[in-house]
């Protein structure tokens, strides 16, 4: 086996699941707004969205795993749980270990969404964004290949990809309600005047005048 083998899979499985995580948050935002209506199915986008979050999560594990096994830098457990305890990037690695806490939130919400509040599953689930953002600092900061072109390039994509989704997803925020509504509206509007504007019964016939 290569001796880089752990150190290998730890930065590809750490890029994979970086683009994974923009996956799992891009289909969010397809579900949330419905902007593919009516090309797309509810159902399917949450399978979609649930199955890649847990993806995410799975190669968070693998991307852990292949850290602490790689004889390079040595990990400690406490290492990889408690932000600014590594000699290693202490900085970089802090970022990553927030996203992960983030993610378990997230991830373990949505599992549990139909036995927890809406209200407190929604301000969970928002985390999705920041978590994108301390995940894309992390890569960023730890990551030994950022000086290569096809990195930057791949960096540059997905974050420019997910900064378009999130400016979509503010300018789309209630929007499916707020497209039913205003359809309804609309329809409610231009039936009202009609069901207001009854005719009026018709004037009653002129009596002749009566000749002396």
């Amino acid at each position: 086996m290569n001796a880089q083998f752990w150190w290998f899979l730890s930065r590809s499985s750490g890029i994979v699941t970086w683009a994974l995580l923009a996956a799992t948050t891009l289909w969010g935002i397809f579900l949330s707004t419905r902007m593919l209506k009516p090309y797309d199915r509810p159902a399917w986008l949450r399978d979609l969205h649930t199955w890649l979050g847990t993806l995410t999560l799975l190669g968070t594990g693998v991307h852990i795993a292949a850290i602490m096994a790689d004889s390079y830098v040595q990990f400690s457990v406490k290492d990889i749980l408690v932000p600014m305890s590594s000699d290693w990037k202490p900085l970089a690695l802090a970022w990553g270990i927030i996203s992960m806490y983030m993610l378990i939130a997230v991830q373990v919400s949505s599992w549990a969404m139909k036995k927890i509040p809406r209200k407190l599953w929604r301000a969970i689930h928002f985390l999705s964004y920041g978590l994108f953002a301390t995940t894309s600092i992390h890569s960023l900061s730890a990551g030994t290949d950022r000086s290569t072109l096809l990195y930057q390039g791949f960096s540059i994509a997905l974050i420019t990809l997910m900064l378009g989704a999130i400016a979509i997803r503010i300018i789309y925020a209630g929007e499916p309600k707020t497209r039913e509504v205003i359809s309804r509206a609309s329809v409610a509007t231009a039936t009202a005047p009609a069901a207001k504007q009854t005719p009026l019964p018709p004037p009653p016939p002129s009596v002749p005048p009566i000749s002396e």
